[in-house]
């Protein structure tokens, strides 16, 4: 092999090797996009899942579309938990008494006795587990219960972890934690 050759190949192997010094590490943490589900009649006036906002969410129903983000691990671990805070309207229908016309000083004192009886609550609850992150999905269940996911599956497809129905009723009494 000729000097050129080999000076060459050295240079190549050098490049190459001082490439691979500027590749960046695979992240441990990502933003996941954030949904809740409702399965109570109360409503969700908002929450949060580490301290990252959701969508407000109706009775019964799904919210608002997806909000950004909460920060989970990539690889899901055993122990992996997130802390949900919320906001609840126990009763959300009650507006359709409220005086006319709307925003009137009445309307208006109706709204603020309403907030009176909102609850707010926060837990610690366990991430199920999941092969890839996807987005962090929030079931509110009675009792102040709370279910958490992150992974790619979406409610009702057959490997989803959790299958609650959407519409859930409150138990005469709750369990105690």
């Amino acid at each position: 092999m000729s000097n050129i050759m080999i000076r060459a190949l050295w240079l190549t192997l050098i490049s190459g090797l001082s490439l691979q010094g500027c590749a960046q590490p695979k992240p441990e943490r990502l933003g996941a996009p954030i949904e809740g589900y409702s399965h109570t009649s109360a409503a969700i006036n908002r929450f949060s899942v580490n301290g990252n906002g959701g969508p407000n969410l109706a009775p019964y129903g799904y919210g608002g579309g997806q909000m950004c983000c909460a920060p989970m691990p990539v690889k899901w671990h055993s122990g992996l938990t997130v802390v949900v805070e919320w906001e609840k309207d126990p009763n959300p229908h009650d507006s359709a008494n409220w005086p006319d016309p709307p925003f009137s000083d009445a309307w208006s004192k109706a709204a603020r006795e309403q907030e009176t009886h909102y609850t707010h609550h926060r837990a610690v609850v366990p991430v199920a587990r999941y092969e890839r992150l996807g987005v962090v999905n929030v079931h509110f269940l009675p009792c102040n219960q709370v279910a958490v996911t992150a992974g790619l599956m979406m409610p009702g497809t057959p490997n989803y972890p959790y299958k609650f129905p959407q519409k859930m009723e409150e138990p005469a009494t709750c369990p105690t934690s």
